[in-house]
């Protein structure tokens, strides 16, 4: 089978068979492109049942000296793991060369989150004086008030808007669907924005119930809303490196220094695995140890 051929029959596995986004799918197919541009730099060319163990060794050692960072190797891996499983079912190979291939040791990263003060600061430095001023105070809320990736928030839909029972219904990673508590300040924020703001749009055919639109009616993208917070880190003076996803880590930390149970934080995200929510009681354990270490008479540094 040649890659071209083993590469659509996986793209049609990946959507039809396990359910994945689009861009889930194209993610895993530009990982295995690296694979498969190698293997056709090759004398000979490598087609993927040529593939053998070392080969992929040599492929690793390639993208290391590319400087390829660890968890990315990390993902490339495990494209080439899910591909090679694939092509064994189908019987394409008769054994699976990635058994035996080592994946990089990638350390515990704990993300960037923002402090109470810092959340109001960067609410603060909307001028709302601005066109659309209201659904940008309503977006910063709603991404730190339900905890929403950026693309949940840009695929919010009226219809699942359930103010009068306190939740709003967000489909996330893999059309997995699930229902999220959102506050009082949130949702008094969207209605404005929408009586006030959206109700002015040219609202296109296609984005009817979309909650969040751009200037000419159409659905808000993605770099929109990463392009706003940058400007709003920036006027807010605040330091870190942040993105929309940075009020997701600060939704789930502030819940978990608050006393909220992990499991339901884990519910709230939207996260297949427990193991991926523990991240935040690192994150409160950490900022405990740095309090201890700045105001403890016993922890201090002595001069």
């Amino acid at each position: 089978m040649t890659w071209a051929a083993a590469l659509e029959d996986l793209r049609m596995h990946l959507k039809l068979e396990r359910s994945l986004s689009p861009r889930s799918v194209e993610a895993y197919l530009r990982d295995l492109a690296k694979l498969r541009a190698y293997a056709e730099q090759q004398t000979p060319p490598l087609a993927p049942a040529d593939v053998r163990l070392d080969d992929l060794q040599d492929f690793v050692t390639h993208t290391v000296r590319a400087g390829l960072a660890a968890t990315s190797q990390a993902r490339l891996l495990s494209a080439i793991r899910g591909f090679y499983r694939h092509l064994l079912r189908e019987k394409v190979v008769r054994e699976d060369p990635t058994e035996l291939l080592d994946s990089p040791r990638i350390g515990r990263h704990l993300p960037t989150f923002l402090t109470v003060p810092e959340v109001d600061a960067l609410v603060n430095a909307i001028d709302m004086s601005r066109p659309l001023a209201h659904r940008d105070r309503a977006m910063v809320e709603t991404l730190y008030g339900c905890g929403l990736r950026v693309s949940e928030l840009c695929a919010l839909r009226r219809s699942w808007l359930h103010f009068s029972e306190g939740f709003i219904r967000v489909i996330g990673k893999g059309d997995k669907e699930r229902l999220v508590p959102i506050g009082p300040e949130a949702i008094r924020q969207i209605e404005r924005y929408i009586a006030d703001e959206r109700v002015h749009l040219p609202v296109k055919p296609k984005a009817e119930d979309i909650v969040f639109l751009n200037q000419r009616g159409g659905a808000l993208s993605r770099v929109s809303v990463f392009n706003l917070v940058k400007a709003l880190a920036v006027k807010a003076g605040i330091h870190k490196t942040i993105s929309p996803h940075t009020f997701r880590h600060s939704f789930a930390t502030h819940l978990v220094e608050g006393g909220a149970d992990l499991r339901a934080v884990q519910e709230m995200l939207g996260h297949a695995s427990i193991t991926t929510t523990e991240i935040y009681t690192h994150l409160d354990r950490e900022y405990l140890r740095s309090n201890i270490l700045q105001f403890h008479p016993r922890a201090k540094r002595r001069a």
